[in-house]
């Protein structure tokens, strides 16, 4: 590593970045840039943040309104993907690293400065996703991750460390969870979460109602679609960040969108997570519907199999390269009829299908009904069980019946 003479640092403000401040400033004895990107975490987490980071030895802070940037370049993406990270994850950390990195990248650059530096412990997928950025918009700076470096081995260390130098925290002993939010989602980590055998404790949830405190009376919710992206809330149109907005509203007062997943990470453990993402769930739900009755089957099956190669890319840091590029134009073409409305129920943590209609749709009621009709002559299926079951009537000939 060259001389260090001034680094910007991704900063949250959370204890880990809170202490890298005055770490970096007794480590190397330079300036420290905290830059910290408006993604959607909320008031709480944004008020105070340039005094906490000067007060803690910043030369200077920048903050960045993200939000729109985030809704339309990311999270649009991955709803017309449908990506999922194993099964449950809605990959709410992950997709937000590579757009705050490339900010920090920018910030660096502008700045003159020689270093970047993040708060992402050596056992986690965030350092990678991080750092993948820097590798394409600032390649040849210097990169400095504290927890790779340091003596701090635990959350308890790092509290002592930040009592020792009089940096003001919110994690305790006591309440010791690791944290992310953003208008996405909002992560849980550590603590008792770290045996899979526990179930969460109630106030650990702070985004989301419990489904026995929700009301007892269903929601609904219609989202109208426009080429997979979508465009209004109840026949209202919106901006996708004040529709996003409000589905997280009204998605966690009715219990929606809470998983609990032990996750395989990148770098080769599993790890347990808590995860609050209301809209999101209820996103994914209402395109699912709509992409049920527009596409057809090769297509949507196929899609299926992309989606789960899409949610590696990002789950794994990998936003900027050429596949992930490649997919979105594939997720892209699919897209190009997924207009439509859908109506769901909400109802204490379920998000439930109530309708959906398409000027696009492939589900015709002439065709599907068991009333009877004129337009499906039922005696073809002989033939065509005949010849799709050909295959497996010579093997059984040849080679005899299966085992039972």
């Amino acid at each position: 590593m060259s001389k260090v003479k001034k680094v910007v640092l991704a900063y949250s403000g959370g204890l880990d970045t809170s202490i890298i401040i005055p770490y970096l400033k007794e480590t190397y004895d330079c300036q420290v840039i905290a830059f910290a990107a408006n993604i959607g975490q909320g008031n709480d987490e944004l008020a105070g943040l340039a005094q906490k980071a000067k007060k803690t030895g910043a030369d200077k802070f920048y903050l960045l309104d993200l939000r729109k940037e985030f809704v339309e370049g990311f999270l649009f993406k991955i709803i017309k993907a449908n990506a999922v990270y194993e099964r449950k994850y809605l990959l709410g950390t992950s997709i937000a690293r590579p757009l705050i990195a490339k900010y920090q990248a920018k910030i660096a650059k502008d700045e003159g400065a020689d270093s970047v530096a993040h708060g992402c412990t050596g056992k986690g997928n965030d350092q990678v996703r991080f750092e993948l950025t820097y590798k394409v918009f600032a390649p040849n700076l210097n990169v400095i991750a504290p927890w790779r470096e340091w003596t701090i081995r635990s959350r308890e260390d790092a509290i002592r460390y930040a009592e020792e130098h009089n940096v003001p925290i919110k994690a305790t002993l006591k309440k010791i969870y690791s944290r992310d939010g953003n208008l996405w989602h909002l992560s849980h980590e550590g603590g008792d979460l770290e045996d899979p055998w526990n179930e969460p404790k109630a106030d650990m949830f702070i985004r989301t109602k419990s489904p026995e405190s929700a009301p007892n009376r269903p929601t609904y919710v219609e989202i109208e679609f426009q080429k997979g992206i979508p465009v209004a809330l109840n026949g209202k149109k919106m901006d996708g960040l004040r529709l996003l907005e409000r589905l997280n509203e009204i998605g966690a007062s009715n219990a929606i969108g809470r998983t609990d997943l032990v996750e395989n990470r990148l770098v080769g453990m599993k790890s347990r997570g808590v995860y609050e993402t209301p809209g999101g769930e209820i996103l994914y739900a209402a395109h699912n519907e709509l992409e049920q009755i527009v596409l057809d089957k090769d297509t949507l099956h196929y899609k299926d199999i992309v989606a789960q190669r899409y949610a590696e890319l990002v789950y794994n840091g990998q936003w900027y390269t050429p596949l992930r590029e490649a997919i979105d134009a594939f997720m892209d073409t699919t897209q190009r009829y997924v207009t439509g409305t859908v109506r769901l129920k909400l109802y204490k943590g379920n998000v439930i299908s109530a309708g959906r209609k398409s000027p696009h749709s492939l589900y015709q009621e002439k065709l599907a009904t068991f009333s009877q009709d004129e337009v499906y002559d039922q005696r073809k299926a002989e033939g065509f069980i005949d010849l799709f079951g050909l295959s497996m009537k010579v093997n059984s000939e040849v080679h005899g019946k299966p085992k039972e």
